[in-house]
């Protein structure tokens, strides 16, 4: 038998299938013939040296957390974690496996958009996961802002790429309006759009380039501090934002600034 069972509640398979191959206290595991190896302890561990080693009183956001696997792994640094997901079939998974674990009194997982957190009372994090979430939002630079409206002092980030790990001279800079050639050139920021699907899975919709990210974090006010692994990214916040930064657009994409009601307005 390669999955744990409770004698109280439903075992491992009455769960499947899973993502995350999540071991367990009594030495099985939830997918130990993952495709992927085993996906994610080994991207965890190369993220792991960047992350403090002691997290007591530090709070964490674990966003598209599946079956909990990082947030698992800052609640056992001592932090408390809050894990959101869309899906409802990983968010069982995480419950199940956190009370397994014994660790449901540090992580509460939550169905939650990212986007949820621009509206209603302020939350602060210090240090949020956000890997393997991007390419799925059809709205990439309102969740990094929204994430940078949490002022975390951590983010660590993962997303699909495009081969293209050049940056070009310039890319930073301003492009005349009649020299938009330099937008096609190796190393200019850029995002592929995927309208159908991407390896069969009709939520990826952005496939960026190295040069973008780099971009897309300075706009959002992050600044990129390590790459300990492939397309994975440790960033800082910046004090001043890159770029054209409006707070007044994002309070209207988020519903931040609707003062409708207030105002007696229909």
């Amino acid at each position: 038998m390669t999955h744990g069972a409770h004698p109280t509640g439903p075992s491992a398979e009455d769960l499947a299938p899973w993502f995350h191959n999540l071991h367990l206290p009594d030495g099985t595991q939830t997918r130990p013939d993952h495709p992927l190896g085993d996906f994610p302890r080994y991207k965890w561990e190369q993220v792991a040296e960047h992350i403090p080693a002691d997290l007591t009183g530090k709070r964490c956001l674990d966003i598209g957390c599946n079956a909990g696997f990082y947030s698992f792994e800052m609640a056992r640094r001592g932090a408390e974690v809050v894990g959101i997901d869309i899906n409802d079939h990983y968010l069982r998974q995480a419950r199940w496996a956190a009370a397994r674990m014994e660790l449901s009194d540090r992580v509460a997982f939550r169905k939650r958009h990212v986007y949820d957190f621009a509206r209603g009372a302020a939350e602060h994090f210090d240090i949020v996961i956000f890997m393997g979430v991007l390419y799925h939002l059809r709205y990439p630079m309102l969740a990094l802002d929204t994430i940078r409206h949490l002022d975390p002092e951590l983010m660590v980030f993962q997303t699909l790429m495009t081969a293209d790990r050049d940056v070009a001279e310039g890319a930073a800079g301003d492009v005349h309006f009649e020299d938009r050639e330099t937008l096609d050139q190796p190393g200019w920021p850029r995002m592929a759009f995927i309208e159908n699907s991407l390896n069969q899975d009709p939520t990826n919709w952005w496939v960026p380039n190295h040069a973008a990210i780099l971009g897309m974090m300075r706009a959002s006010g992050f600044r990129v501090v390590a790459q300990p692994g492939h397309e994975i990214y440790v960033c800082r916040p910046m004090a001043i934002r890159t770029g054209h930064w409006l707070p007044e657009e994002f309070d209207a994409a988020t519903g931040r600034g609707d003062k409708s009601d207030e105002a007696g307005e229909p």
